[in-house]
């Protein structure tokens, strides 16, 4: 589903999402990734929702967002709250929930000026 007609260069916008990946600014993605407003989407090392680890929300916190939106998938999943400690300790709002909703969330926070870090899961079948 495209989500916006002409892309921004200037932040990094979700323009459309697809089974099996997303496109930032018309750049097709079909791998899990973090995408910040500012910056580059980068790859990040997560193959499945349940390889999620204390490490990985460590990278997270490390980026100092104002909140992280989780995609999980084709279906909202929630992580348990001792992977999330490295943000709920520096008062970070984690919210997890499906790739879907969370690209369409994440460029709602990042039109109103807010740092969000959308962190996505792309599993692979």
């Amino acid at each position: 589903m495209k989500l916006h007609q002409s892309s921004n260069q200037q932040y990094q916008t979700v323009s459309g999402y697809f089974p099996g990946g997303v496109e930032i600014n018309g750049q097709p993605f079909d791998y899990s990734l973090l995408v910040l407003p500012e910056s580059a989407p980068r790859p990040w090392p997560v193959s499945r929702f349940e390889d999620l680890s204390l490490e990985h929300f460590e990278q997270l916190a490390a980026e100092q967002p104002d909140v992280v939106i989780l995609g999980t998938g084709e279906r909202q999943r929630f992580v348990h709250p001792r992977l999330t400690t490295p943000l709920t300790a520096k008062q970070v709002g984690v919210e997890c929930m499906d790739t879907n909703a969370a690209c369409r969330t994440y460029n709602i926070l990042m039109g109103e000026g807010r740092k969000a870090l959308l962190a996505l899961i792309i599993e692979k079948p």
